[in-house]
């Protein structure tokens, strides 16, 4: 027997029923979850805006123990004496010997002459705080290491620094600015935070090829740390404002300058989200950690700066690539100097509590960041 066939007005009425149904189903979640959907999606077209065709999820993964690791001594001498945890008596090294997989996929091995080949009379620049610095002194040693003595060096102007490749024409900078938009002297000596103004700082980013911010860490610092004493917003002077509302602006009048001021046919922009802190037990909770925490066997709820950094991102035209470190380095509470930022007897030490400060913000070098850095020459 003949089968019957589908008459293509047939097919149209039945496209349109399967399409009400789905649209009835949606309208039927709960719109804080449709709001989380949405957002995931969102915020993964801006990460796969840069490379290849092929999708991959960086932050989603696990930590490999690897002995090839780490990719250079910790005797490269353009590290802080405050995170040469090995030469400041820390007495273990695995920190320094692991590797993160993703799930999926895998960051290639970072290769100092293709990251130079990559940059040739480029210039990149990471913008941010002092973990950023932490950042930036562990891709100048992982590059270094393959230019011949005499052939690079270091040049400093004002808030920023820079190492040069001189036979590549490269330059790797640093530039501190980790509330991005300006923090002024006012009357009285008070210090103000203008949430609207930020050329100060980003005249300093006009023609860089690539670069790199980040910025959380100071804005979540509490009255007694805080930076500032007041903030302002055009001709308005506040004098407490809800911290997250107050990173939302700030990042908004980045947002805009960036949008403004910057070709995507000429700079790539990247966000690296909020380094974790294990700082937990008055800023010990990182001492004498030697290995990675174990898998979280539930979900990790975001920090609110990573919900208030993908809303901001989410609203940009310019394609931004968020680099996604949170997740995967709030693992890794064995990779902090703690009590090792200096050389220290080992009898203080061992006795927490007795003013010797442990910190749990800042990352040993080698160590994490040496990963980020693999993750953003993948990028690149």
């Amino acid at each position: 027997m003949a089968k019957p066939k589908l008459h293509p007005l047939s097919f149209v009425f039945f496209c349109s029923i399967f399409l009400c149904c789905f649209h009835f189903t949606s309208s039927l979640l709960d719109p804080a979850e449709a709001w989380l959907f949405e957002d995931e999606q969102d915020v993964n077209m801006v990460q796969t805006q840069i490379g290849s065709s092929k999708k991959c999820d960086f932050s989603v993964g696990k930590w490999m123990y690897d002995k090839s690791y780490p990719l250079y001594e910790s005797n490269c001498p353009y590290l802080s004496s405050a995170v040469t945890c090995q030469k400041n008596g820390r007495p273990d090294s695995d920190y320094e010997k692991w590797k993160w997989k993703p799930l999926g996929c895998s960051i290639p091995r970072f290769d100092a002459l293709r990251f130079l080949g990559k940059m040739r009379r480029k210039r990149i620049m990471l913008v941010g705080d002092s973990i950023m610095r932490n950042q930036w002194e562990s891709l100048v040693c992982l590059v270094q290491g393959v230019i011949p003595t005499g052939r690079k060096r270091v040049t400093y102007n004002g808030p920023a620094m820079a190492f040069h490749a001189l036979d590549f024409e490269t330059s790797i900078e640093f530039f501190w600015a980790p509330l991005l938009v300006e923090l002024k002297k006012g009357s009285e000596n008070k210090r103000i935070l203008h949430l609207d103004l930020i050329e100060e700082n980003a005249r300093y980013w006009r023609g860089v090829d690539v670069l790199v911010f980040d910025s959380a860490h100071w804005w979540t610092h509490s009255d007694k740390t805080s930076s500032w004493d007041y903030y302002m917003e055009g001709n308005n002077l506040i004098r407490n404002m809800n911290p997250m509302v107050a990173y939302q602006k700030g990042l908004s009048t980045w947002a805009r300058w960036v949008e403004l001021n910057l070709d995507p046919r000429r700079t790539r922009v990247i966000f690296r989200s909020m380094s974790p802190r294990h700082n937990r037990q008055n800023g010990w909770r990182c001492y004498n950690q030697k290995q990675p925490l174990p898998f979280f066997s539930h979900q990790v709820q975001m920090p609110e700066p990573l919900v208030v950094l993908k809303g901001v991102l989410k609203r940009m035209r310019f394609p931004v690539y968020l680099q996604d470190i949170t997740t995967m380095s709030a693992f890794r509470r064995d990779g902090h100097p703690s009590v090792y930022t200096k050389v220290t007897s080992q009898e203080k030490r061992q006795n927490p509590g007795t003013g010797l400060s442990s910190d749990c913000s800042h990352w040993c070098l080698p160590g994490v960041p040496d990963i980020w850095n693999e993750m953003l020459s993948a990028l690149i």
